[in-house]
């Protein structure tokens, strides 16, 4: 499995505790992140995790970045990203039950590192249900 990770200034810790931990795990990390906590742009770093979930170079991307929100739009501009802001791992498996997440955004300044790597956890563990929810999954894509 392969995982691409990008975050902006505020995210530089969470991403490398992230990082360590899919590493541990024996998982591929494409890291597009900053390594500084120097003020950065974050579309500059999710743009190319965005575009190797599109284009399949990464089986499923994590994002973060202060709040999510900056993050999880920028991502969701791509062709068949489906990107999710969760602070909760009930959201996290959710989203990939009912939505076929394929790319989870977090929210650095509202959630502690241990729910980060939590999340991450449930994210990757938690597969699509289908079913019903597989016709909603196909009308997101503008018709």
């Amino acid at each position: 499995m392969t995982i691409s990770i990008g975050n902006d200034h505020a995210g530089t810790t969470y991403k490398n505790a992230i990082q360590n931990y899919l590493l541990s795990q024996s998982i591929e990390v494409i890291n597009h992140g900053t390594d500084s906590e120097d003020s950065v742009d974050y579309p500059d770093f999710v743009h190319p995790v965005a575009a190797d979930v599109e284009h399949a170079t990464s089986d499923f991307g994590i994002i973060i970045c202060g709040s999510g929100n900056g993050a999880n739009m920028t991502a969701n501009k791509h062709k068949g990203i489906r990107s999710a802001l969760c602070w909760n791992t009930e959201l996290v498996a959710l989203a990939r039950q009912h939505n076929n997440a394929n790319i989870l955004s977090l929210p650095a300044r509202f959630i502690s590192l241990e729910e980060a790597i939590d999340f991450v956890k449930v994210f990757l563990k938690t597969s699509f249900e289908g079913g019903r929810h597989e016709r909603r999954v196909e009308k997101i894509a503008p018709q």
